[in-house]
């Protein structure tokens, strides 16, 4: 592996690498995405719900479980793992060694066989392992963007990178929902063929092959990033890093509320950072008690979010750089406002109180008036997600020490899951108080607007 030339105390980098090294690190997102496409939103997760846990209320809430377990662990574990990273100095042998679990968790997730009960807790385990290393191997190739282009085109590199992620995840969706995963009772995948390699309806082999695919599709598209993306030099051994990572780590949590700006960034994101997962995480189940969707659609819906993402975040990251990720992050965050605020005016017979035709049952795809604007809206929050989360790591890069980068992508990761529970519980809980699923979302504006707030006070 090849390196950098850089000061050790500022990381100012004498050289960049060519283009090659560069594009070779954006492919980490696509080869990461799969993940969280197949495995956590519209494939794994709901054959789990459905067919292996005994009913889809449990297996919704054991798989809500195994997924807390993994977000505690890398909240607690991120900063101190990014600050080891910054003592020892290279990035590569932690994203090898993350990766290689995420690799061999997600291929287990192929023994989960419809209806064994006795499976789901290694399965689960086996999901929480795959959630690690995904999420660890992102905060070390995170620490990689201040190496490979200079300071105004960080929110370029990073608006590609994430563009390129959702590409990824579109492609790995519809190789598995066209082509292996088919319905039991037709035998038939969503594009009307036979699954391939022979794969078994009647036993989800299909749903179950999203696992080892998502680990083959890392092995394949990460390669790239390790043989011409330079890594950091090595500054010293695990055992010394471990040591001076630690003390490193305590200092910049004891100068963290004199660093100002990074704090009160630190903060927005981990409020904003909530509400969009929820958004997110909530939108298709709010449109199946709103229009009456199933898998099709909500899997239609969700590949037109990621579309409007591609571009939001291609977009986004020139803007970034023309404007500054603060701006971005703002704009993104007003748009999700105004479009969360319009959903929360439209139902299944009204769009904005005027009344339109329901749908019709069996009628054409998002044939109503009312879905074809929930989907316009849909896009809009697909389109501005985007460019808040990459612009967010652009900012981050922006104001954090240079010489500590990793440690504050893991304290970055930290705001990004330790309160991850909040929105959901909340959506759940004013949900079940007022038995509205329109109060419920609406309690997210608290979440972009609080979000912000707080933006408005970092300088960057």
């Amino acid at each position: 592996m090849t390196t950098i030339a850089s000061d050790a105390r500022v990381g100012a980098l004498q050289t960049y690498p060519p283009r090659s090294a560069v594009v070779s690190w954006i492919f980490f997102d696509w080869a990461a995405q799969p993940y969280f496409t197949l495995i956590t939103t519209f494939v794994f997760a709901p054959y789990f719900a459905t067919s292996i846990a005994p009913d889809p209320a449990t297996g919704q809430s054991l798989w809500g479980f195994a997924m807390a377990a993994a977000g505690l662990a890398i909240a607690l574990m991120s900063p101190v793992l990014g600050a080891i990273a910054d003592a020892a100095g290279r990035r590569k042998p932690w994203i090898a060694g993350f990766g290689a679990l995420l690799v061999v968790a997600s291929c287990a997730l192929w023994i989960g066989k419809p209806g064994d009960h006795a499976i789901i807790p290694p399965l689960l385990i086996a999901v929480a392992l795959a959630s690690v290393g995904a999420e660890f191997a992102t905060v070390f190739n995170n620490a990689m963007m201040p190496t490979l282009v200079p300071p105004e085109r960080i929110g370029r590199l990073s608006g590609t990178g994430w563009a390129t992620g959702y590409i990824g995840g579109i492609v790995s969706l519809i190789i598995v929902l066209g082509f292996l995963a088919a319905n039991p009772e037709t035998g038939r995948t969503l594009l009307g063929f036979k699954p391939l390699f022979g794969l078994d309806p009647a036993t989800h082999q299909g749903d179950r092959a999203a696992g080892p695919l998502t680990g083959l599709w890392f092995i394949i598209f990460v390669t790239p990033m390790f043989l011409f993306t330079p890594d950091y030099p090595a500054r010293r051994p695990v055992r010394l890093a471990l040591r001076e990572g630690l003390y490193g780590l305590r200092q910049s949590l004891r100068d963290l509320p004199k660093r100002k700006s990074l704090a009160a960034f630190l903060l927005a994101n981990m409020i904003y950072t909530d509400g969009l997962v929820s958004l997110f995480a909530f939108g298709g189940i709010y449109a199946a008690g709103t229009f009456g969707w199933h898998t099709i659609q909500i899997g239609m819906f969700g590949i037109i979010l990621a579309i409007a993402g591609t571009f939001g975040a291609w977009l986004g990251g020139k803007l970034d750089d023309l404007l500054g990720p603060k701006r971005v992050i703002a704009g993104s965050m007003l748009i999700l406002l105004l479009a969360l605020a319009a959903i929360l005016l439209v139902d299944k017979d009204s769009i904005f109180l005027i009344k339109v035709a329901p749908p019709e049952p069996g009628g054409p795809l998002f044939g109503a008036a009312a879905e074809r604007a929930y989907l316009v809206l849909g896009c809009l929050i697909g389109a501005a997600g985007g460019p808040l989360q990459a612009a967010s790591r652009s900012l981050l890069i922006r104001l954090a020490p240079k010489d500590c980068i990793a440690q504050y992508f893991g304290l970055f990761a930290l705001t990004g899951k330790v309160t991850s529970f909040i929105g959901p519980l909340l959506i759940g809980m004013i949900t079940a108080v007022t038995a509205s699923q329109k109060a419920g979302m609406a309690v997210l504006v608290v979440f972009f607007v609080a979000g912000l707030g707080l933006l408005m006070r970092v300088k960057d």
